[in-house]
């Protein structure tokens, strides 16, 4: 029993160990937006790099990808608020989209939409709909019969961005969040596959 107790404080120091040497810091992605958290470094794991992203970090990740995008941009999300406020991170995000629609890169956003009349989601989504299509972003939406729940983007190809965040100051600024960015080419199209059946 004591050497039981002994193995798993062994393996609790260990994982701890890890966790604290993944650690690297990014750069400032925004004027407008708060100081760039630290962020674990990327692990490998057989051929792709995964990278935890937890609360705020999400945010300044994707911006950032979002920024260099050169092809393409694909999401899927179950919200997505803005409040007109330019600092809020929903309208950074909104404005980086569009910004990236104009330099060439094909924007592509899915939301959720849903049967019930007076539905806030479906006015939060609507009216981002309109903005993000006024910004040259191409705009679908799910059946009503079916809730799309996903919180997901895809950028070149290549970058897989999965977990809990909605486009929602909330989720970006504020909650407790946890989401992945996976780099990896064959990640990218499977996820990219999976948003094309939902609309």
């Amino acid at each position: 029993m004591i050497l039981s107790h002994m193995k798993k404080c062994l393996c609790l120091v260990s994982v701890v160990g890890v966790m604290t040497a993944l650690t690297v810091s990014i750069p400032s992605v925004s004027a407008a937006a708060d100081r760039t958290p630290t962020m674990q470094k990327p692990t490998d794991l057989d051929g792709y790099r995964l990278t935890l992203l937890k609360n705020r970090e999400y945010f300044h990740a994707l911006s950032e990808r979002i920024r260099d995008a050169r092809t393409q941009i694909v999401m899927a999300f179950f919200l997505f608020k803005t409040s007109g406020h330019p600092t809020s991170y929903p309208e950074i995000i909104l404005r980086e989209l569009g910004d990236a629609a104009r330099r060439g890169v094909r924007v592509l956003v899915v939301l959720e939409q849903d049967e019930r009349s007076g539905s806030t989601v479906n006015r939060d989504n609507r009216n981002a709909s309109e903005r993000l299509k006024k910004a040259g972003v191409e705009v679908f939406f799910d059946s009503p019969k079916r809730t799309t729940h996903t919180k997901i983007a895809v950028i070149d190809g290549r970058y897989t961005f999965i977990g809990s965040h909605n486009m929602t100051q909330s989720a970006l600024k504020h909650n407790n969040e946890l989401s992945v960015l996976i780099d990896s080419p064959a990640v990218a199209d499977k996820t990219h596959n999976y948003i094309k059946g939902l609309y």
